[in-house]
């Protein structure tokens, strides 16, 4: 009956309980604090001067931004309580109290405590003790660990590298202790995540630390940005919108970092190896490359990731540990017949779901043989639903033979579990008051009756295979709707080489460099636009709220129907 002090500080407020984690980016709008996940419990709810609890938090990255632009802009929440390890939403707090003085108590509880504080309509965070309704918890500090630091080490934190590398080095050793790392360690690459101008405090910390004159030292590429660097001024885009998405980029490159401009690293030809340790942001590349390729990186949040590019450490904990790696839980899949691509990011959806903060080992769809594409949309629908760094699938992932954890628990994932999270995904699409409701029968293959007016590929960035394959799938045919199309600009040139490129140009289709469907924002987003069909379970799930319209999930080919003809097929027949 102790709660841990993770940040300290006072704070009063009511109690805003929830039962399953959160993602602040795509799931709260900075601006009112009001939540925007139009599939979490909590939607509608206001987090603006609450004592907030939550297992932990789940999802983006790019929660700790959020969790930032909150703190700068008067939205924040009172206090933050977790029963689980948290990282994102605590470092967003970390960087308000390091770099521009604002404090918000952060505490870890146990599940019995959380269960009871949760009860409470009002709680306040005092000097020793969490008090409610007759109750009180007192406050310990957390126990005190030695972190090994090497010669190096200290001199970056007494600022023999300028200040921008020992603000750098301070926060990362915060992290390192609430973590329990006994040491730092060496890092090879890094990706940056924190470049979207979702919120004025990526660009307020990307220039001070510019300006402190931070300059990485393990070679850095860039996520995706706001807008189309090149061409956004002819694309309507606000002037001063655009001014400020290209500062923002501009202070990243002066930093050093490589203007990939791409949530999929992973599909650059200089791509992490096995067993390399790096410190990515941006949750599918984070997954993606610890399942699929091997390397190791935890998810870090954002702004951690350019302090481990600028010391090239980050602290020696979570998945850069062999033990850490392991599966926590087993997860048997009934695999469908002859399902089509829309079964990776449904399968990623319930994983992430059924593992909310631990590793599973996913059984029973070896022999379904997905390709590289497949698991890219595995790893991408894991990590909106999913605190968990990496899963492994049975006969395809490298370090699929680790052995479970003896604790490691089992379920199975049913057919039907599936078809309720296509049911989900395209709940607000189907149930949107202006769509009707569709005529034919929802297992079967007709067209819905409903309309989309706007198809969305490319969350992550769509890679070469895919692009060959929708154009194949187009067939030269010219689309009757808007089909928009997100990729890097490494993609893009070789698509422009092998003629894919001009194929896809040919039918209609728009492919923009930069931007990806999380970032992306009206003019470029058609204002027009009413609802929207992605092959995308990443951004099926944060679609409704980032855009305000209701989006329709489907296969590529449920994708090109939708885009010749308006309406989308229903439910597919592997569905049952």
């Amino acid at each position: 009956m102790t709660a841990t002090r993770i940040l300290p500080g006072l704070a009063e407020g009511p109690v805003l309980a929830m039962d399953q984690g959160l993602s602040f980016w795509g799931g709260v709008d900075p601006a009112t604090a009001r939540v925007i996940d139009a599939h979490h419990p909590a939607h509608g709810a206001d987090l603006a001067g609450a004592v907030v609890l939550m297992p932990t938090s789940r999802g983006s990255c790019s929660g700790s931004g959020v969790m930032l632009d909150l703190m700068l802009n008067g939205r924040a929440p009172a206090a933050l309580i977790f029963s689980e390890p948290e990282d994102i939403l605590t470092l967003g707090a970390l960087i308000g109290a390091e770099m521009f003085g604002r404090a918000l108590p952060v505490l870890r509880v146990s599940a019995a405590d959380f269960a009871r504080l949760a009860a409470q309509p009002r709680l306040r965070i005092g000097d020793d003790a969490i008090t409610g309704e007759g109750l009180r918890i007192p406050i310990v500090d957390p126990p005190e660990h030695a972190l090994a630091l090497t010669e190096d080490d200290r001199a970056m934190l007494a600022g023999r590298d300028g200040a921008a590398a020992a603000l750098a080095m301070r926060i990362i050793c915060a992290m390192a202790r609430q973590q329990g790392a006994a040491a730092l360690t060496d890092i090879s690459r890094g990706h940056i995540d924190g470049c979207i101008l979702a919120h004025p405090a990526n660009l307020i910390f990307a220039e001070k630390m510019a300006d402190l004159g931070a300059q990485v030292r393990v070679p850095t590429t860039i996520n995706a940005i706001s807008v189309d660097r090149e061409h956004w001024q002819a694309q309507g885009v606000d002037p001063d919108f655009g001014a400020r998405a290209s500062r923002l980029a501009d202070a990243y490159v002066r930093m050093g970092c490589r203007p990939s401009f791409t949530c999929a690293p992973y599909l650059l030809t200089d791509r992490p190896q096995a067993g390399e340790d790096i410190a990515w942001a941006e949750s599918n590349a984070v997954v993606y490359a610890n399942s699929v390729l091997g390397a190791r990186t935890p998810k870090h949040p954002d702004y951690l990731d350019l302090c481990m590019a600028v010391t090239g450490r980050a602290p020696l904990a979570g998945v850069y540990l062999d033990d850490s790696r392991r599966p926590e839980l087993v997860l048997e899949v009934e695999p469908p017949a002859d399902p089509d691509d829309s079964f990776w990011p449904l399968l990623g959806h319930v994983a992430g779901s059924a593992a909310p903060a631990a590793i599973p080992l996913i059984r029973g769809v070896g022999g379904l043989n997905p390709s590289p594409d497949d698991l890219k949309a595995l790893c991408a629908a894991f990590g909106t639903t999913s605190a968990a760094p990496m899963l492994h699938v049975e006969g395809v992932t490298p370090e699929a033979t680790r052995p479970p954890l003896p604790q490691a628990t089992r379920r199975r994932i049913t057919t039907a579990e599936l078809a309720a999270a296509w049911d989900e995904l395209n709940q607000q699409f189907l149930h949107h008051e202006n769509i009707p409701e569709p005529e034919a029968e929802p297992r079967s293959r007709a067209t819905t009756g409903t309309p989309v007016d706007l198809v969305a590929i490319g969350s992550p960035h769509i890679s070469p295979v895919e692009s060959r394959k929708l154009a194949a799938l187009l067939d030269n045919r010219p689309v009757a709707i808007p089909l928009i199309v997100t990729a890097g600009r490494a993609v893009i040139a070789e698509l422009d080489r092998d003629g894919t490129l001009a194929r896809l140009k040919e039918s209609g289709v728009q492919v923009i460099p930069d931007l990806c469907w999380c970032s992306i924002t009206e003019p470029v987003f058609p204002p027009q636009a009413t609802a929207v069909m992605t092959n995308s379970g990443k951004y099926a799930h944060y679609g409704p709220g980032l855009s305000g319209r209701p989006l329709r999930f489907g296969s590529m080919a449920d994708c090109v129907a939708a885009a010749l003809t308006g309406h989308p097929p229903g439910r597919p027949h592997w569905l049952g």
